[in-house]
């Protein structure tokens, strides 16, 4: 048996290309042959992938509108790399539900209002889910990714840093910080001889800044805050809804986790500056003064617990929070970051563009503050001014509408969703509602291509609560929707009676680009004068 054995292996090995028994002309034909089966192994392989990929796709689209095929493995990933409003509009005409397939993930596009409402509140089914990198820069343990009643206890705490009471003790943080750009504004048309300039980037920047200050007060230095509204920019880039879905070297993701992480050091360094203040007896003056106070709070409540002393129920803490590290604290606040400044960039850079599109809008807000501070334009900022301000209100409310910053809001499916009676979106896909459809349904909205505050005084849109999408439904909704508007209504307001500014319009004015929100194609070209 074993001689059996070894003359097969010799014979085998005498059959190797090299071997001494093989002529050159038959070793050339071996190597040829096994060179042509190679490849043959690899070209079928990789037809075998593609016919999978395509069968995936085919099998995942059922029924609901999409391309009859995907090009294979990336999808449309090219053309996603820089999205165009067109593009977008066109699929969610295309049918309540559609879809497409970039790399891995199928994604299902609901576009309908009933379609849209019923993902956010669907919380058995979907989570939020931003993009794959989103993990990676916000980082895994991030509140903004718990689900079900960790995200609702967690949700619970923050509640009470968006009161009235707590919006209110914000606003001469924010005051100061319009004051400061507002001058701005006027340097930079005047250093052009006032020429019109694009102002999209400086509004960007104006509203990092407000953000900035509203969140964590005096802790951050005006250089780090510059710094941070400069860089966010890289994460913003990185966290668009088609990119690299892991992080290389010099890619968009990579800058973003780099000014990701930026970002994060400077609010845990704010966060350990805050303790130390309350913790003294400082007053609340930002979002971060007030969280940690909750906490000393309750640290405090519990402690006199332990210790056996009788406390009344009027010391008790309206939500007893545990002590969150420096760290934790930033996450969170990044998280406040990125729900806030792209969303108000763009609303910002629309309000100053529809306003002076439209004189007689902007004369009638400037009235309007004016006579709630007796005609004294310095008179401060106030709730009660602000509550005041109707037609300022409707603007802003309209502006939302009319461009809704955020377009899609990305969820991912933790299982099988019957999304109808006939389509059910497969467990790990992509499960996206958009708002633009719902905010511009000509059934909810007269004229919904038309720009008019006073349907939100006269007309019915204030009854259109099922349209309103613009800061989400459901148990993820936004949770600082009523500062964003009061923002907005601020800084309006503000600028309508210190500044005079021109839109010097473009063809590309009124065309939509798309960059994580939405802003004009030519960046909005902007003169500012002062006003007398």
């Amino acid at each position: 048996m074993s001689t059996h054995n070894a003359t097969l292996e010799d014979v085998a090995s005498s059959l190797r290309p090299g071997s001494t028994i093989l002529s050159p002309r038959t070793e050339g034909l071996l190597n040829q042959y096994l060179g042509l089966n190679l490849w043959s192994v690899v070209a079928t392989l990789l037809l075998g992938l593609v016919v999978y990929d395509q069968v995936k796709y085919i099998y995942n689209k059922g029924s609901i509108a999409g391309p009859s095929w995907k090009a294979p493995f990336i999808g449309p990933f090219l053309e996603s790399v820089h999205p165009k409003f067109d593009v977008y509009h066109a699929k969610w005409m295309s049918g309540p539900l559609s879809c497409v397939s970039v790399f891995h993930k199928f994604v299902v596009i609901a576009s309908t209002r009933d379609m849209a409402r019923k993902v956010f509140n669907a919380p058995s089914y979907v989570k939020p889910c931003v993009v794959d990198v989103a993990h990676k820069l916000l980082r895994p343990t991030n509140w903004v990714f718990l689900d079900g009643k960790a995200h609702v206890e967690y949700r619970k705490g923050l509640n009470g840093l968006f009161t009235r009471q707590a919006l209110e003790v914000y606003l001469p943080g924010q005051e100061e910080v319009y004051n400061a750009y507002f001058k701005r504004f006027l340097e930079m048309s005047g250093e052009v001889s006032f020429a019109p300039r694009p102002f999209m980037s400086i509004f960007r920047e104006l509203q990092c800044a407000v953000s900035c200050r509203t969140f964590v007060g005096h802790y951050m230095p005006d250089e780090a805050m510059k710094k941070i509204a400069d860089e966010y920019y890289k994460i913003t880039a990185a966290l668009e809804l088609v990119n690299f879905p892991i992080i290389l070297p010099f890619t968009k993701p990579w800058y973003g986790k780099q000014a990701a992480d930026m970002v994060l050091d400077e609010f845990a360094k704010c966060a350990a500056k805050s303790k130390v203040r309350m913790a003294a007896g400082g007053s609340v003056g930002c979002i971060l003064d007030g969280w940690v106070k909750s906490m000393q709070d309750s640290e405090r409540y519990r402690a006199k617990l332990a210790m056996g002393f009788a406390v009344d129920s009027s010391e008790k803490p309206d939500m007893l929070l545990r002590e969150f590290s420096d760290f934790e604290i930033a996450q969170t606040l990044l998280t406040f970051l990125f729900a806030s400044q792209d969303a108000t960039s763009s609303a910002c850079t629309w309000l100053f563009q529809l306003m002076a599109d439209r004189p007689e809008v902007l004369d009638r807000v400037r009235k309007e503050n004016l006579e709630l501070r007796g005609g004294d334009k310095n008179v401060a900022l106030s709730m009660d001014l602000l509550e005041s301000a109707k037609y300022t209100r409707a603007v802003v409310k309209e502006t939302l509408r009319y461009r809704p910053p955020v377009l899609m809001v990305p969820y991912i499916a933790k299982k099988a969703f019957p999304i109808t009676d006939a389509y059910t979106a497969p467990k790990g896909s992509m499960v996206i509602p958009t708002t633009y459809p719902a905010l511009h349904d000509p059934e909810a909205y007269e004229n919904p291509d038309y720009f008019d505050p006073d349907r939100w005084i006269s007309g019915t849109a204030e009854q259109q609560t099922k349209n309103w999408l613009v800061f989400g439904t459901g148990p993820h909704y936004c949770i600082g929707q009523t500062y964003a508007q009061l923002n907005l209504m601020a800084m309006i307001g503000k600028a309508s009676m210190h500044l005079d500014w021109k839109h010097y319009t473009t063809k590309e004015s009124e065309i939509i680009k798309v960059f994580a929100t939405i802003f004009p194609q030519d960046d909005c070209r902007l003169v500012f004068q002062q006003r007398p």
